[in-house]
């Protein structure tokens, strides 16, 4: 009777936990558990060209279904690749499983060997070192376990040649489900409850601010609706960018990519009721947005010192929904309030004043990113998946109004430029729809263009906008305040629908934004992925880099 191998045993408990995608780049150490895996019923393969993009794609398929993303790299060399984006899944909490070769335990001497473990641990990832066959379930499970259940990445180490083992008799697959525990919703206390509808109806400027925890628990109903009986204005964190774009008293994304209209209505703030946020240095902007409020935050895991800073002055540890509908209930019909922050020409400004209204000199041949965006959001259709990249250009989109907060994605919790593009592959293997857009600077692009392979690879539709000032968008603006050499950061400006044609997709260079409704209709015409060159200023500074400027790069 032949023996079932370790790696095929391994391939079935994965699709005994729910798996049915899974991101990879094959070397010795995953060859046969990938193989074996994506030959299982119902299960698809996408095979990057680079380990980091693997993982990223693999974050972004959990960012875009909710499920715990899965990817899949060699020993060694293939697995020190993938450091940056654990650390990222690590800050960002997501649910994330690698199964990663480790060398031949039986080997005398392997010169791709590393002690793995250690760098995975460094980034703040779970490691599992799986050497024993008979153990072998008891690792998948724990692995499943505590990416679903701690929210954070695990790394599955397996030695090569104990994946070709024969797998011992252990019985069937117990999947993680049969361990997680099923919880409740948390109820918020009664008497903190009454505590914050008391500070709410006091408030002369109060503002409720949203986070994805919002949009997770379905409380933008009753969210909505409390800031309307208490006369608050609405705000969200850059996670749940649009939840409220189309009210008129919602200012949109708070801290640091704040509009300036939304920067005094947080200066003249007395009292923040935070719901399903964790309140970042970012949705803070330091301290910066709220600086004369008192802050109240409603969470599942509230904390009371993150990114050195004091989160809030009061903590309710409750679910979004219930904490919102229990100060519905407590607050009634009609209560009588404080507020007057909610004024005509408060909601005339957040209607009709630009983002920024800050006059630069363009030069010829170039386009402000400002005015790309505007139009853009005229042009683009707002039921697409949005994924935003890092550095400097990052900003610009976040202005767009009436995106669906639940279908934004964003890698950005390492401060790490290059991943965007892996990104939009992941969203678009989930989707299969054709309708993601991606914004992303012409550097982070390049760093792993050869992605743009991948897409064409599996046939994958997207939309990639590149804003192409030419350089690395932030180095360029903080030497120039330094009055520092920027040559080095400075590299021109690729041809980038050049480039997607050379890797058999299409590609434009847009120098006006009149062509934008052409080419969108093109795009969705079209059964191939696109990528929109969109020369920019590189005179144009955001106003969040404006004000890093004015603080020191660095200070916080």
């Amino acid at each position: 009777m032949t023996k079932t191998a370790v790696y095929e045993a391994l391939a079935d408990t994965f699709v005994a936990e729910g798996v049915d995608t899974f991101f990879a780049l094959m070397g010795d150490g995953n060859m046969h558990f990938c193989t074996a895996l994506k030959n299982r019923p119902g299960v698809s393969m996408f095979h990057s060209r680079h380990e980091h993009a693997a993982v990223a794609m693999a974050m972004a398929y959990n960012s875009a279904t909710g499920k715990v993303g899965v990817a899949s790299t060699t020993c060694g060399p293939g697995f020190t690749q993938i450091m940056t984006a654990l650390a990222t899944a690590a800050r960002g909490r997501v649910p994330l499983v690698v199964f990663a070769g480790e060398a031949p335990i039986g080997a005398k001497w392997y010169h791709q060997f590393i002690e793995q473990a250690p760098l995975a641990l460094a980034t703040g990832t779970h490691y599992i070192s799986a050497h024993a066959p008979k153990r072998m379930h008891i690792h998948v499970r724990e692995a499943f376990h505590i990416a679903r259940y701690e929210r954070r990445p695990v790394v599955i180490g397996v030695p090569y040649d104990v994946q070709k083992e024969a797998m011992p008799d252990i019985g069937a697959y117990a999947p993680s489900s049969t361990v997680v525990p099923q919880l409740d919703r948390l109820p918020p206390s009664p008497e903190k409850i009454d505590a914050l509808v008391k500070k709410l109806i006091a408030a002369k400027a109060p503002v409720i601010l949203a986070g994805k925890g919002v949009v997770k628990s379905g409380a933008r109903k009753e969210v909505e609706e409390l800031a309307e009986r208490t006369g608050a204005i609405l705000s969200n964190t850059l996670l749940a960018r649009g939840l409220f774009d189309h009210n008129p008293f919602s200012i949109n994304v708070s801290g640091g990519f704040a509009r300036m209209v939304s920067r005094d209505v947080g200066a003249k703030a007395d009292f923040v009721l935070s719901i399903g946020a964790s309140m970042t240095y970012w949705t803070t902007d330091g301290g910066d947005m709220y600086r004369n409020a008192e802050i109240a935050q409603i969470d599942i895991e509230p904390l009371g010192l993150r990114h050195g800073a004091k989160v809030a002055d009061i903590y309710l540890r409750a679910d979004a929904k219930l904490s919102a509908q229990a100060m519905l209930d407590k607050l009634g019909a009609k209560p009588k309030t404080a507020a007057t922050i909610r004024t005509p020409e408060l909601a005339d400004r957040i209607r009709d004043e630009p983002v920024d209204a800050t006059n630069y000199n363009i030069e010829p041949g170039v386009l402000d990113p400002r005015e790309v965006c505007a139009e853009l959001d005229k042009v683009l259709d707002k039921d697409y998946d949005t994924i935003c990249g890092s550095g400097h250009q990052s900003f610009f989109h976040t202005t767009m109004r009436g995106w669906d907060a639940d279908k934004y994605h964003i890698m950005r919790d390492f401060g790490a430029i290059g991943s965007g593009l892996s990104y939009t592959v992941g969203v678009a293997a989930a989707r299969q729809n054709g309708k993601v857009v991606i914004f992303e600077g012409d550097g982070s692009v390049l760093m792993h263009i050869q992605e743009l392979e991948t897409l064409q690879r599996h046939g994958l539709k997207c939309l990639i906008i590149v804003f192409n000032d030419g350089a690395y968008g932030s180095e360029i603006h903080k030497l120039r305040q330094e009055g520092i050499d920027d040559s080095g950061a400075i590299f021109g400006r690729p041809d980038f629908a050049g480039i997607a044609r050379g890797f058999g997709l299409r590609g434009e260079t847009i120098t006006d934004v009149a062509d934008f409704p052409r080419l969108f209709e093109e795009y969705k015409a079209g059964k191939q992925a696109m990528i929109w060159d969109v020369p920019i200023s590189d005179k144009v500074v955001t106003p969040r880099m404006r004000t890093t400027l004015q603080k020191g790069h660095g200070v916080m």
